[in-house]
């Protein structure tokens, strides 16, 4: 067991728990753990604050880097989407695919902003995962959203 799967037992359990029940070896997913209020909207200052119990946290997973110890980096956005899709297929609540929407990301970020939602991050299709920043993918914050403006109130009174 590698000390980020540890951590991540430690942490969140139930996470842990449905990531080691997945039908394979191994696998590497980019996601962002968070915990939802009533509505199923993540609240990012309850798991920052640690005002909820880490039990009630879930794995929300965008993207599949390695499987099975293939490295699936250079692997078009979509096919690894598509495999990441199939390995969640019957995970727990725990562990939970972020969906792919193929639309006009303006459109979609409009409707992510109505919803309550922070923002969106667009991925160029056919594009291979790459660390950090990239010109193929772009994050789109909702000014309205709490995090947005705490973000804001942090860096005015620095």
């Amino acid at each position: 067991m590698s000390f980020g799967l540890l951590w991540i037992a430690a942490q969140y359990p139930s996470i842990a728990a449905a990531v080691a029940a997945l039908p394979c070896r191994s696998c590497l997913i980019d996601g962002e753990v968070v915990v939802c209020g009533e509505d199923g909207i993540p609240v990012f200052d309850r798991l920052r604050y640690g005002r909820q119990p880490q039990s009630e946290a879930v794995l929300f997973a965008f993207d599949l880097l390695e499987l099975g110890g293939k490295d699936l980096r250079r692997t078009p956005l979509e096919e690894r989407k598509a495999a990441l899709a199939k390995l969640l297929r019957k995970s727990s609540w725990a562990l939970q695919l972020n969906e792919h929407i193929v639309e006009s990301g303006e459109i979609v970020f409009r409707h992510a902003c109505k919803l309550g939602y922070e923002g969106i991050v667009s991925k160029r299709l056919g594009s291979p995962y790459r660390s950090g920043r990239s010109r193929d993918w772009i994050k789109s914050k909702s000014p309205a959203a709490p995090a947005v403006k705490r973000e804001a109130e942090e860096d005015w009174r620095r």
